[in-house]
């Protein structure tokens, strides 16, 4: 083993501890690991850019643009209205339609944004039907992964896999190359969870049955009672304010100095300052009490105009990982955080100095002008009942056309799919479906970074010939088993891996370690791509696993071990089937 080797394993065992752990943003992570490698000379200039200029980088951000185009159209947002309807007749049929719509959209679109579209409206079915939030969010989360391995665009992974392939002198994988299995995947996970899956997720009481929408926990808010506030002048035990609404809790103060007389015996007056906990429900009817100012640190308000919002933080936002003062979250957007709810937790105070987490959910009250550019925004999706933003319906049928020609175009093989995406682009801003503006906006560059990085990642291994000696220590654990034991032995350690750390990541460690795997026992790598390709889009047993656990887990109420119930059954099913079906649609 050459100096180099170690050099770059040491990086790569670094890299996976740094991803799994996130210590740093993971495209910082993939940054850092591209530097070493330059500055130690592992790897040149050319090459350490080569990841930004890469067909995997680029068509997935093209594809971040169309599904943003889908979007600015209304396109996606019918099937939003189509699962509204479905609730009102039945929870289990609008389950079904709601996990075939979606896993159906994420076949051709990104699945993290096809599942903060359906997000509230799955929300609002669960109060209607009574029903636990988790009980439809976790299936939505996992039916976006079971479409996203149908066709090469449902994942950057796929794109990430193929353009590794193309760039080894392999095939690259086709456009509905991986339907029929996938297919399959998709029916198993859905007959799993309509039959067993779904009534292994707690159906956690005080969830759709006793909150609107999603507000289903409990918050804790400061308010002022003003001169005309009916409750002064009564004791507190009998005001109007806890007769009226079911407050859990309540701590008055007065100058300063929090009042300790009995609630029966405590009279209050103007200017009292209290601290309330209740649900969201009774926080809208708080607010909107004559009399009752929401308390601020700089003071009081109370507009007429304002609308209590909840937003669950966004995978990779700039909230992700920092508190609110870190990311200057009030002079950023103007508005202050009236309560949040942290994993499975309220915090109550010193809210400021919180360090939020992707999944974690903001309690806030928003101007109605300001709201759509609070929607816009990348670093929330918001999933209280507000009004929808302004659709270019007249634009739907050119939208879903443009992205209609490019898959087609694809498929067909007329033009590679880089070249199509990118036209595809194109004709969304000429055709104003979509501002350039947004279009910008629309990308992940957390994604681009971190896919760029982790290229780089790959082609030191391949160049220090790391990967060639992991290929070889594999076969010589699991060659002599036969080929279909190394197709299982890297479905299990990608699946794995993809649990603890970002999947694109897992892929590109992964993906010429297999390629030299197979050339070293004389098989096609065909195979072992695709078993990294299907078990790094299949993470189920983590909120951390997936972006879209990540973005499901405050709203559902979920703890991890709900994932870990449900998911892991779910994993080990598709472990099987993939040894045993992915040679037989990929011959060695």
């Amino acid at each position: 083993m050459t100096l180099e080797m170690i050099l770059v394993l040491g990086l790569a065992l670094s890299a996976m501890i740094l991803f799994a752990t996130e210590k740093l943003p993971v495209d910082l992570t993939a940054m850092i690991i591209m530097s070493a490698m330059l500055l130690s000379g592992i790897i040149n200039a050319e090459d350490a850019i080569g990841g930004f200029s890469n067909p995997a980088t680029v068509t997935v951000g093209a594809m971040f643009v169309l599904s943003a185009g889908l979007f600015r159209t209304g396109a996606v947002n019918v099937v939003g209205n189509l699962l509204t309807r479905m609730g009102k007749i039945s929870f289990w049929l609008a389950l079904v339609v709601m996990m075939l719509l979606v896993g159906s959209l994420s076949a051709f679109i990104n699945n993290t944004a096809a599942v903060a579209i359906i997000l509230p409206v799955a929300l609002n079915i669960a109060k209607d039907c009574k029903i636990g939030p988790g009980r439809l969010l976790m299936p939505l989360s996992f039916a976006s992964m079971f479409g996203g391995v149908c066709t090469l665009v449902g994942t950057s992974t796929n794109i990430l896999v193929s353009s590794i392939a193309e760039r080894h002198g392999l095939q690259p994988i086709g456009m509905f190359e991986p339907t029929e299995l996938g297919l399959i995947f998709f029916g198993a996970g859905s007959l799993y969870l309509l039959l067993a899956g779904v009534r292994m997720i707690p159906n956690r009481p005080g969830g759709a049955e006793h909150a609107p929408v999603f507000g289903s926990g409990e918050y804790l808010t400061e308010i002022v009672l003003e001169p005309d506030a009916r409750s002064v002048g009564t004791v507190l035990a009998r005001s109007p304010l806890l007769q009226d609404l079911v407050i859990k809790g309540v701590d008055v103060f007065r100058e300063g100095k929090r009042l300790e007389e009995p609630a029966d015996r405590l009279l209050l007056q103007a200017g009292d300052h209290m601290k309330v906990r209740c649900d969201l429900e009774n926080f809208r009817k708080l607010k909107e009490r004559r009399g009752i100012a929401l308390r601020h640190r700089s003071g009081t308000t109370k507009s007429e105009e304002a609308l209590l919002v909840e937003a669950v933080v966004a995978p990779g936002s700039t909230l992700d990982g920092r508190s609110l003062q870190q990311a200057r979250f009030r002079s950023r957007y103007g508005l202050q955080a009236l309560a949040i709810r942290h994993r499975n937790s309220v915090r109550r105070e010193n809210l400021e100095d919180v360090r939020l987490k992707a999944g974690d959910v903001l309690l806030f009250e928003v101007e109605q002008h300001h709201l759509e550019q609070l929607r816009e925004d990348r670093t929330f999706v918001l999933v209280s009942q507000v009004e929808l933003p302004v659709f270019r319906k007249s634009r739907m049928l050119t939208a879903m056309v443009i992205v209609t020609g490019v898959v087609a175009a694809a498929a067909a093989g007329v033009t590679p799919i880089v070249t199509g995406a990118i036209i595809g682009c194109i004709l969304m801003v000429m055709t104003r479906c979509i501002t350039l503006d947004e279009a910008y906006g629309s990308i992940n560059w957390q994604v681009i970074f971190l896919l760029a990085g982790v290229l780089t990642l790959g082609t030191g291994l391949e160049k220090t010939g790391a990967a060639r000696l992991l290929g070889s220590l594999m076969v010589e654990t699991l060659g002599s088993l036969g080929p279909m034991a190394l197709v299982s032995g890297i479905y299990l350690a990608t699946s794995i891996l993809t649990e603890l750390m970002s999947n694109n990541a897992t892929a590109a460690l992964l993906a010429p370690i297999a390629i030299a795997a197979a050339e070293s026992q004389g098989i096609d790598s065909r195979p072992l791509l695709m078993a990294i390709t299907f078990a790094a889009s299949a993470s189920f047993m983590t909120p951390v696993g997936y972006q879209t656990n990540t973005l499901i887990y405050g709203p559902g109420q979920f703890r991890y071990i709900d994932f870990l119930r449900v998911g892991a059954p779910l994993n080990i099913m598709f472990w099987l089937l993939a040894t045993f079906l992915i040679p037989h649609y990929w011959p060695f």
